[in-house]
């Protein structure tokens, strides 16, 4: 039997088809579940208990370990879990991760897969079709199962058989018999195959597969295991690349726990091997390494020691996580030590510009990162907030002095920090959208992009009053009393107003009436004032109170303030058009 190239693009092929039904079944169900799956991961991670259990249920159900580790990654780098937490679903997710073997054990070498694939494939149709998003996702999820188990059906039908074909794999019988040689070699060869398939789930597939089709024996396909399983820190090592410090510390982390989870089992290696054939055997299965060295032809038996060998390494692998989680569960507080100590965190001025909780990396759960620009925003609106302090510093402080000049070249250099916040998050927020969304996702991100656009109009705004002061100053206008006491007036009703609409963007995610109706009644108070002031504004040049000048000076910065208070209402229109409308 020959294999030619044809044959070895089929089986990439087969791969592929593999890893776009797991991507296509993940995403469909973090679509579905959408703010759910972000509400489990925020609230079941108190302890490193629920966290554990929360990384675990997390990857069994979305079939992806990576997926779930770059979302603790992308979490830990919002804020919205600690890195202690983190430990603790990384090393549940590590676990759930067990659940694809198992599927394609239970599932993949014991059920005709053509006999429900297709049929769910045709099920899935009128729900991609269905106006309705949530049931195009759950369309999306019975489709990428399908799917998956296609390819893994294609690939299996793709490898050829060692016995039939001795002369294609026959090299690796030079390394397979190397003792601990052996072993090291294949952990690193599990490694490579995992880093560039990026897919733990994918790699153990493959590893099953070559080992039910009799390329390599049981003990080298459990080292392949254990290669993987490092090589799945990959994914969120490259997620938090362009993240913030908190997010390289969880990636760490990850790298940290499985490394040290292959060292121990690497020292044990052959007593665990054996342990693993002793369950197998134990629960009925047979011996996992009877097929390596079957000579026979007869396809039942054939078939029932894949089984057994496939039986064996999903115990192989669920053994190893989970004496992982046992033990090293209780050392997450060494793990966050050890990290801390190796990345020590740089202090940084507050002035620089610098995103805290996104980052211009790899985005990846979409539905989910959307936490992040949230974080984002509230962080840019209390930056913006400090403009308004300064804004009413600047109006107080005496014109040409150095404070004054001091002041002035604050808020502009607030002003372009602004405008790149404003352009930062704005382009996560596109990458974001250029994933797959649900309907009310790109609706988050288009009310997301509203309000960002208002606070940076807010922050022209407090810049605006620097101009209107400089313009002031080369006039030689001078302002009383009055005027100054005026202006400070306006300026407590537009900071009452920005401080409500900052209790708002600090959690969108429970968003009270009673904020939203303060919000409105600021936004009356500010206009009120305003056209008293307007309208005193003319009697007293009349009167002589201050010269007409200093009153046309004084009007700008009452309408530019009036301004402010109106770029705040209209984020508290989006809050409530939005975020208080679509509350779960």
């Amino acid at each position: 039997m020959e294999y030619g190239i044809l044959d070895l693009l089929t089986l990439l092929g087969a791969v592929g088809l593999f890893l776009y039904g797991m991507t296509l079944m993940s995403e469909g169900l973090q679509k579905a579940a959408g703010n759910g799956l972000r509400n489990i991961l925020g609230a079941m991670t108190r302890n490193r208990f629920t966290g554990a259990l929360t990384g675990f249920s997390i990857t069994a159900l979305i079939q992806s370990s990576s997926a779930s580790t770059v979302m603790v990654v992308s979490f830990v780098s919002a804020g919205l879990m600690t890195l202690a937490q983190s430990v603790a679903v990384i090393m549940g997710a590590n676990v759930g991760t067990t659940a694809t073997a198992w599927i394609i054990t239970l599932f993949g070498f014991k059920v005709d897969i053509a006999a429900f694939a297709y049929p769910l494939i045709a099920f899935s149709l009128p729900l991609l079709f269905s106006s309705r998003s949530k049931r195009k996702s759950i369309g999306e999820v019975i489709l990428g199962f399908a799917v998956l188990f296609i390819g893994l059906d294609m690939i299996e039908g793709s490898v050829p058989d060692l016995k039939s074909s001795p002369e294609i794999f026959g090299f690796l019988q030079h390394y397979a018999d190397m003792g601990y040689g052996s072993v090291l070699l294949f952990i690193a060869l599990g490694i490579v195959i995992t880093m560039v398939i990026q897919s733990s789930s994918a790699a153990i597939a493959i590893v099953l597969i070559m080992c039910t089709k009799g390329w390599i024996t049981f003990d080298l396909a459990c080292a392949l295991i254990l290669g993987s399983n490092i090589g799945t820190t990959i994914t969120p090592i490259i997620a938090s690349l362009g993240a913030n410090l908190a997010a390289k510390r969880a990636a760490l982390c990850h790298l940290m726990f499985n490394v040290l989870g292959t060292v121990w089992a690497l020292a044990l290696f052959y007593p665990f091997a054996d342990l693993t054939v002793w369950v197998t055997e134990t629960l009925g299965q047979g011996d996992p390494n009877a097929l390596y060295s079957y000579a026979g032809d007869d396809p039942t038996v054939i078939a029932k020691m894949a089984l057994s060998a496939s039986f064996g390494l999903s115990m192989f692998h669920t053994i190893f996580n989970l004496i992982n989680l046992s033990v090293m569960i209780w050392m997450t507080g060494m793990y966050v030590k050890v990290v801390e100590h190796i990345m020590p965190s740089k202090h940084k001025s507050d002035e620089e510009f610098q995103l805290t909780y996104i980052t211009s990396g790899r985005v990846a759960a979409s539905e989910l990162n959307m936490a992040q620009a949230e974080k984002e925003i509230a962080v840019y609106a209390e930056r913006v907030e400090r403009m308004l302090n300064m804004a009413q510093e600047l109006v107080h402080s005496k014109e040409g002095s150095e404070e004054f000049n001091k002041l002035h070249s604050r808020l502009e250099k607030y002003e372009e920090i602004s405008d790149r916040m404003e352009i930062e998050i704005a382009n996560y927020l596109n990458r974001c959208a250029e994933g797959r969304l649900s309907s009310n996702g790109k609706q988050r991100i288009a009310a997301m992009l509203n309000i960002i656009s208002e606070i940076e109009s807010i922050a022209d705004s407090c810049f605006g009053v620097a101009k209107i002061l400089l313009r002031k100053q080369d006039s030689g206008v001078k302002f009383n009393d009055e005027i100054y006491s005026n202006i400070d007036r306006m300026f407590d009703y537009v900071k009452e107003a920005m401080e409500n609409m900052l209790t708002l963007l600090a959690d969108l995610e429970d968003v009270r009436d009673a904020e939203i109706n303060e919000s409105y009644n600021k936004e009356r108070e500010i206009n009120n004032l305003r056209n008293q002031l307007r309208s005193a504004n003319v009697e007293n040049i009349n009167n002589k109170h201050y010269e007409y000048p200093a009153g046309i000076y004084y009007m700008d910065i009452i309408a530019d303030l009036e301004k402010t208070g109106d770029y705040i209402i209209n984020v508290v229109d989006t809050v409530k058009g939005w975020f208080l409308k679509h509350k779960e």
